[in-house]
């Protein structure tokens, strides 16, 4: 499903990319400029809000950034719930020493 979400976005981008050059059927030109546009602006809020989880990506920062632009939570949330469970597992590890000791 995330890969077909992704490819939706992509999809989304090339056609408002598209649209700069060539006119799209039924004047579907400014409608996908705007949800690019769209899409771009909430994904821009996303990486402010989630900058947290898209530091520990084990590429690039840059990278990371990229991905979350183009993307959004479908890079980011996976990021988020690995970081939540090894957060998780290491609370768990640490009450069990603590009740041994």
């Amino acid at each position: 499903m995330n890969t077909f979400l992704k490819a939706n976005c992509l999809g989304a981008y090339a056609l408002a990319l598209l649209s700069l050059f060539w006119a799209l059927p039924l004047g579907l030109d400014p409608v996908m400029q705007n949800i690019a546009l769209a899409l771009l602006a909430v994904h821009v809020l996303e990486a402010i809000a989630a900058f947290k989880y898209i530091k520990t990506y084990p590429g690039s920062l840059l990278h990371s950034l990229l991905l979350t632009l183009l993307f959004g939570l479908l890079h980011w949330l996976p990021l988020a719930r690995a970081a939540r469970a090894a957060n998780e597992s290491s609370r768990s590890v640490a009450q069990e020493n603590a009740d041994r000791g």
